[in-house]
């Protein structure tokens, strides 16, 4: 273990060892990384604080890396002793990405490997390291967005180790198939594409030539990768975050430059796009998407199949070509995986086949347990932002009232990033609600 300092924190760097498989305990390892953070006045009794895990949003996101006692941190280290852990194949945890999966073998063999990285397997990690950690102490757990739902797989199969469940942007529907999660976005992020629009409608305009210029020249980007005009309409994963809306209409403002041939697209748009658009540092989240949802047979779930690709035919709204033919707003997409990244960003594209036996897979294990959550003693608190562009409130909230006594605080007052937008705010509201102090 290594310790060091930041403003206001001491840290200290944690790895674990724990199996592949867990049905398999003797088998092949891998490593995990996790930073422990106290705030630096409580760094000397650290050992008589509570814990509180911190499980990341994604899938395939390293746990945010903080500089002092930033957003919800602050508030946290007044009285937890918090770890940040890199869910396995994120971070300084053993990667899983283009470079690394060959080593597993055929595409056949590197997505039998990945199918051990959704939120079961997740939460079995997080049961082996706190006995470590704790002395076998429950501690509270914060899940974002997709740590969520890792929480609710977390009640459903090891409540005991769950001091607190505290929620924000993460409560999935327990039994929804991946066609019912897209088929209930797609409404959301138009609502998302009209109120973007009505805030900056000159918009509609910018967005209709850059569309048109793309559907006439190829354009590349500079690391690589296709600027096809799918890829531009999936800018639409910003209209998720508080600040996202401003950041697409500053995004697009200096999209064009005059050459000796014409307009073209400015090489410093192009570097901006490519920064939002590629999977080079989250490939997983591009893999495992649409595994998130799936529970197998028992539940009646078949293959994903590339869901959000196919449930966006029952959208026509957001065909391009349509929109361009007529003189509405070329819409733009949000949270939702197809096919074709895997031949324009070159940081996916070594993983295409991987990807296909991903999408064809249907021996997935359930995630939840309904009887389970229904009989819950852990005291839980979830933040439900209304019209979460990536989470469905209607599923968010059927599931709250499942778990048994978990209360609800929905707000319209923040995005799917709240508890980070909010500063110290949301955490703090959940806190107190769990603890039935408000």
């Amino acid at each position: 273990m290594s310790t060091y300092r930041q403003p206001g924190l001491v840290l200290t760097d944690h790895h674990f060892t724990v199996p592949l498989d867990h049905t398999r305990p003797d088998g092949e390892t891998i490593e995990l990384y996790g930073r422990e953070i106290v705030a630096s006045g409580k760094a000397a009794d650290r050992d008589g604080l509570p814990w509180l895990l911190y499980l990341e949003g994604g899938p395939g996101f390293g746990a945010r890396r903080f500089i002092g006692p930033q957003a919800w941190l602050g508030r946290a280290v007044q009285e937890f002793r918090v770890l940040l852990l890199d869910q396995r194949g994120t971070g300084r945890s053993t990667p899983a990405n283009r470079q690394t999966l060959p080593l597993r073998g055929t595409p056949r063999e590197q997505a039998d490997y990945l199918a051990h990285f959704r939120a079961d397997s997740i939460v079995k990690d997080c049961e082996l390291i706190r006995p470590a950690l704790t002395g076998g102490a429950p501690w509270t757990v914060l899940g974002q967005s997709f740590g969520g739902f890792c929480l609710t797989h977390y009640l459903s199969t090891a409540p005991e180790g769950v001091a607190m469940a505290l929620f924000t942007g993460g409560l999935p529907s327990l039994d929804a198939t991946a066609d019912d999660v897209y088929r209930a976005a797609y409404p959301r992020i138009r609502r998302k594409n009209e109120a973007h629009y009505a805030r900056y409608p000159e918009d509609v305009e910018r967005v209709r030539r850059i569309v048109a210029h793309l559907a006439e020249h190829e354009v590349t980007l500079p690391g690589g990768g296709l600027l096809t005009v799918e890829a531009f309409q999936s800018l639409g994963i910003l209209l998720g975050g508080g600040e996202g809306t401003h950041q697409l209409h500053l995004l697009l403002e200096g999209a064009f430059v005059p050459t000796p041939a014409g307009p073209a697209l400015a090489d410093a748009f192009l570097e901006n796009v490519q920064a939002q658009l590629s999977y080079a540092g989250h490939p997983l989240y591009a893999l495992l998407h649409e595994p998130l949802y799936a529970q197998g047979p028992a539940f009646g779930h078949g293959a994903t199949d590339w869901a959000a690709d196919r449930i966006r035919a029952e959208f026509p709204e957001f065909d391009a070509a349509r929109a361009l033919a007529g003189d509405g707003p070329v819409l733009f997409t949000g949270e939702t995986v197809h096919p074709w990244l895997f031949t324009t960003d070159p940081a996916l594209g070594p993983l295409r086949e991987t990807a296909e036996h991903l999408a064809a897979r249907t021996d997935w294990a359930p995630l939840y347990d309904s009887a389970r959550l229904a009989a819950n003693e852990v005291p839980a608190a979830a933040a439900v932002y209304h019209d979460d562009m990536y989470v469905d409130t209607a599923h968010s909230l059927r599931t709250a009232r499942t778990i048994r006594g978990l209360r609800t605080w929905v707000t319209d007052e923040f995005e799917h990033d709240g508890v980070r937008a909010g500063g110290p705010r949301v955490l703090d509201r959940l806190l107190a609600l769990a603890r039935g102090e408000i």
